[in-house]
């Protein structure tokens, strides 16, 4: 269930000028609870709440090297392309069982498969050969997107208007934040997520079922 924390903001800096590009928001991610040794990946992304501004989608790359998913977490806007290139001198076969569900079959080195995401949606994506391979894909209803840094700090430019704005991490719930934006620039208050309560979910194959058995090492 999403937290909700009810906080207006206005920035009111009298005499400013208003960029081109929209205002600037910044602000600080507090994660508590952390169970993980490396610090889990924070998206945090604003979706407008008083007006139907077109999803600006793009083309992004999620890539398998070394049997990882690179990057562990990608974040993208709805309508996005979504290329997932092999780079491992071996097979692997991309799939999610998150809805709506995807398979991209068996493919080797030095190819792709891509997606078009039409859909908003979480999905779980792991490799039907390899069950330690695992990554997140968000497809989002809004191109306002940033990604924290190792400081839990982000900042993204909005145009004026009212926004919805979400904290989002592996471990946590998220947490919704209301702001409002009029003028210059834009310091959030403190959000924070809860990673205590995380739990590792087990997954399945592709089929629906336990990997068999040293699967791995058969079909390297």
């Amino acid at each position: 269930m999403r937290t909700i924390q009810a906080v207006q903001i206005v920035c009111l800096v009298g005499g400013c000028a208003l960029a081109s590009f929209g205002v600037e928001i910044s602000g600080h991610i507090r994660v508590i609870g952390a169970r993980e040794k490396t610090p889990s990946t924070v998206i945090v992304y604003a979706e407008a709440l008083d007006d139907h501004t077109p999803v600006k989608a793009g083309h992004y790359q999620m890539v398998q090297r070394n049997k990882t998913f690179l990057p562990h977490v990608l974040a993208v806007p709805v309508g996005s392309t979504v290329s997932f290139a092999n780079a491992d001198q071996i097979f692997h076969n991309v799939f999610s069982l998150s809805p709506p569900p995807f398979d991209l079959g068996l493919y080797r080195a030095g190819s792709a498969k891509t997606l078009v995401f039409t859909e908003p949606s979480t999905y779980r994506v792991f490799c039907n050969i390899h069950p330690h391979m695992k990554a997140l894909l968000l497809v989002l209803p809004t191109s306002s997107i940033a990604e924290a840094d190792s400081q839990r700090t982000y900042q993204m430019d909005l145009p004026p208007g009212h926004y919805r704005l979400t904290a989002w991490s592996e471990q946590s719930s998220p947490v919704d934040l209301p702001i409002a934006v009029e003028s210059g620039r834009l310091t959030v208050p403190e959000v924070t997520l809860d990673e205590s309560k995380s739990v590792e979910a087990p997954h399945k194959n592709k089929y629906g079922r336990n990997y068999p058995p040293n699967y791995e090492a058969l079909r390297h």
